[in-house]
């Protein structure tokens, strides 16, 4: 079957992921899009100059915008007018997916709040590249950005999330993955597991995993190289009979009792079997 030629595109911001290490990891769907928009904004036009480059979509004329931090006061009102006139305005980030950690988000806030029509072409993240190769619970996670710089406020902000029960994730900078580690080690303690994904997707990627305490003492002053992602497992908190009990009414309310079973060990990092007897002992009780 013959390729089809992409479909010609509504007025509106089209916000399209783009690869964050392998060119090959764009969809065909972000290639049809960035084929026949009217508008390209980006983060960093050279880079989506390159893009399309190598995968053969021709500019034909069309803008290149650069969108970012720096300018976006100033662009936004542009780009927003050209949507309200009729055209098609794609939106790539540097690398991976728009709104994540980039200054797409004003942009897409402002075209919601003026009515304007807003799409996504989902790909690449690498949130979820990073999750996938931890080795650590995907169930429920948090998405935690990048840590304060200063020692103070990133210790302020590692104990509001100490008791989250979720898998954290965050970006941060080589420079700074050693003194954010020895961080962690001091506010969500040493015997976490933890994964540092870096370069994911490239050709050097590299996937290093164990206990908080145990990375912080491998990267102890030696900074590694590259884009770093930083995951690291929930609080394996002490959950008392009362509070897992407690937990199994709320969840048996709406759930059977085998999937009430898997959803508070999950939570409370409490082994199945215990939590499943406990969830009939409630039944039994009813």
């Amino acid at each position: 079957m013959p390729p089809q030629e992409p479909v010609p595109l509504r007025a509106g911001l089209y916000l399209v992921a783009t690869p964050i290490g392998s060119a090959r990891d764009i969809t065909l769907r972000a290639l049809d899009i960035l084929r026949v928009a009217d508008v390209i904004a980006a983060e960093d036009t050279r880079n989506a100059r390159k893009l399309m480059e190598i995968h053969g979509v021709p500019l034909a004329g069309r803008p290149v915008i650069a969108y970012h931090d720096h300018n976006g006061a100033v662009q936004r009102p542009r780009i927003l007018r050209m949507i309200g006139e009729g055209k098609s305005v794609a939106y790539v980030s540097d690398a991976g997916t728009p709104l994540v950690a980039d200054p797409g988000f004003a942009l897409a806030r402002d075209a919601i709040a003026e009515d304007l029509p807003v799409h996504g072409a989902p790909g690449a993240s690498a949130v979820l590249a990073a999750l996938v190769v931890a080795g650590l619970p995907t169930d429920r996670f948090l998405f935690a950005g990048f840590p304060p710089p200063a020692k103070s406020a990133r210790e302020t902000w590692l104990r509001e999330l100490k008791d989250v029960p979720a898998t954290l994730v965050f970006f941060e900078s080589p420079r700074r993955l050693s003194s954010n580690l020895k961080s962690c080690v001091t506010v969500l303690g040493g015997e976490r597991e933890a994964a540092i994904c870096r370069e994911l997707t490239k050709k050097f990627e590299e996937v290093r995993r164990g206990t908080l305490a145990e990375l912080a003492d491998l990267y102890d002053d030696k900074p590694p190289k590259g884009e770093i992602v930083v995951v690291i497992d929930r609080s394996r908190m002490v959950a008392g009979p009362g509070a897992r009990d407690a937990m199994l009414e709320e969840a048996m309310k709406t759930m059977t009792v085998k999937d009430a079973a898997s959803h508070v060990a999950k939570a409370l990092n409490l082994p199945r079997r215990d939590v499943y007897q406990a969830a009939l002992d409630l039944a039994g009780r009813r």
